[in-house]
């Protein structure tokens, strides 16, 4: 029961990060690697916030930071004719910089410093130890999920969308494209950067390393989401992102508790389950064809 709770609630934590590489990576089809350097920076300004008495500021700050870096990278796709990849590379170096001169140390402790889900705690005295947290970090997700669910559907959503998919067309249509791609990755980088400053004030710290490969982690609960859901609406790709991060980690929890994992593995086991699920579409294209051919032979 313990490993369900703790890989519901690291899960449900890092679905913010996974619903903003959704949008850069499915909706936008623009693969942002902004991520590593953005998850760092809402988790430094919200544990340095956290650490003066504002946990509610923190987060807020860590929105409003993300989306700020999202803003960067999106310039130098668009006014710097920059390719996106390089693009996100520039800013995610550049932003260790601004990270360690945010933290001022390595590493920031919150131990002993309000955090954000101690209201539930009070209203919830005999919950278990991360019932408080799983529920604050739940109401998140569920607040977060149902806004970007009424955003797709609006206009300057939809616009979003069809730049995605057709950009030619978009333009064509006399559609601002710029407007749209940079509004996409200052939304997607504000989540990631939600989603570190949750994980900073829920594990008690943020750390100056703490973003490393978050680009693998977003984009395995991203695809464990589609596997298990399918490529639908952005409805239910959106919520499909949220399963899957949840998902990803129970499936990591329950590895790494295993005979043939141990901790030090963390990095195997995660590239081995992207590999898998990635593999996953292709599989079942190759045996769909197979048993097309294999009808094909009995009915010749």
């Amino acid at each position: 029961m313990a490993i369900v709770e703790s890989a519901l609630l690291l899960g449900l934590q890092y679905a913010m990060l996974a619903l903003g590489v959704y949008i850069t990576f499915r909706v936008l089809n623009i693969p942002d690697l902004t991520v590593d350097g953005s998850f760092t920076l809402g988790a430094a300004v919200s544990a340095v916030l956290g650490a003066a008495g504002h946990p509610y500021l923190g987060l807020l700050a860590a929105l409003a930071c993300g989306a700020l870096a999202g803003g960067v990278t999106g310039f130098l796709q668009t006014k710097a004719g920059i390719h996106p990849i390089l693009a996100g590379i520039l800013t995610m170096s550049g932003l260790y910089t601004v990270n360690i001169t945010v933290m001022g140390a390595p590493n920031v402790s919150l131990i002993g410093k309000p955090r954000f889900y101690e209201p539930l705690e009070a209203l919830l005295p005999n919950a278990g130890k991360n019932i408080p947290e799983i529920l604050a970090v739940l109401l998140v997700c569920v607040a977060v999920t149902a806004v970007l669910i009424l955003f797709f559907r609006t206009v300057f959503g939809l616009c979003i969308r069809a730049t995605g998919n057709n950009e030619d067309m978009v333009r064509a249509s006399s559609i601002n494209t710029n407007a749209t791609k940079v509004t996409a990755l200052c939304m997607a980088n504000a989540l990631v950067g939600l989603s570190g400053a949750l994980l900073a004030q829920t594990s008690g710290y943020a750390d100056i390393n703490g973003g490393n490969g978050m680009i693998v982690v977003g984009l395995a609960s991203v695809i464990i989401g589609e596997v298990l859901f399918g490529k639908r609406s952005i409805t239910v790709g959106l919520i499909s992102a949220v399963v899957g991060s949840v998902g990803y980690r129970l499936i990591l929890a329950l590895a790494l508790e295993s005979e043939w994992f141990t901790a030090n593995a963390l990095k195997l086991v995660s590239a081995v389950i992207v590999g898998i699920t990635l593999s996953v579409p292709a599989i079942r294209a190759a045996v769909a064809r197979r048993r097309t051919q294999r009808g094909a032979k009995r009915h010749a």
